[in-house]
């Protein structure tokens, strides 16, 4: 299994996706991806919610457990949803370690902040290890007012590369970087020991991170940093279509499909 510590031992690009179900979390372990993240993304991705404010702490440590068993080599990651964490640090931590103990996360992701770095440190004192996320937060989507681009302003993208030192000289193993300027997020990466992963932030973090519906094409919709590599969507509307043809026409369940036990001739 990939290791906190292992995740920047060579020089290939860390590569990282989310899962939120067994089947899903397979695929992308069998690829060799190096971190499986179960992000609160979530509420937006598989829980038919607005927006990731939602996703309970339940749901999270459900699915976490469930992209655990199904997940060998990958490190899996889960995400601490809205007020999971930050309103208390004992509760904070407990929660975190009910992931690692009850869910078999490997490590948790916080969007983090000014608040959170004495919480990652009290983590990281107890065994949990901390995935730090810094720009764009999605749970903070009210406080500023849409899902934009951050650090676009000189005492902003200050503040992220303070932030980002002090989270990981608190013990985060790695930092999120989400839609920030490029150029930020290569100054941030230079800066730091631990590895960056990047999600909208150009191509100088040490790795990259993508919504598995975004990189497989399953959503009606990507933002405009994300890539479609496919089209799973398009080909599972092909194939709930053709089930429906042929079960209206008759053509399935056919001989092949159907078992006719002999001893029972004689039931009419």
């Amino acid at each position: 299994m990939t290791t906190t510590r292992g995740l920047r031992e060579d020089d290939d690009p860390i590569t990282m996706l989310t899962a939120y179900d067994a089947p899903t979390a397979a695929v992308v372990d069998e690829a060799g991806i190096d971190v499986v993240l179960v992000g609160d993304s979530m509420g937006n991705a598989a829980l038919g919610y607005d927006s990731t404010l939602p996703v309970t702490f339940d749901e999270v440590a459900s699915r976490t457990a469930a992209v655990a068993r199904a997940t060998g080599d990958a490190l899996v990651v889960a995400d601490m949803p809205f007020l999971s964490f930050g309103v208390d640090e004992a509760e904070s931590v407990r929660n975190a370690g009910r992931l690692l103990k009850e869910a078999n996360a490997d490590a948790v992701k916080i969007e983090s902040g000014p608040h959170t770095v004495e919480t990652t440190r009290r983590m990281t004192e107890v065994g949990i290890p901390v995935m730090a996320h810094l720009g764009l937060t999605p749970q903070h989507v009210n406080q500023l007012g849409g899902y934009t681009r951050q650090g676009t302003e000189q005492d902003a993208a200050e503040e992220i590369i303070d932030l980002a030192g002090a989270h990981a000289d608190a013990g985060a193993f790695a930092l999120v970087l989400e839609h920030v300027p490029a150029n930020l997020a290569g100054a941030v990466t230079e800066a730091l020991s631990i590895p960056t992963i990047g999600i909208g932030a150009g191509p100088d973090c040490d790795g990259q991170v993508l919504v598995i519906n975004d990189a497989v094409g399953l959503g009606e919709w990507s933002p405009p940093f994300a890539k479609q590599f496919g089209d799973v969507r398009g080909e599972m509307v092909d194939a709930v279509e053709a089930y429906k043809e042929a079960v209206t026409s008759g053509e399935f369940p056919s001989e092949e499909h159907s078992h006719v036990e002999e001893d029972l001739d004689d039931l009419y």
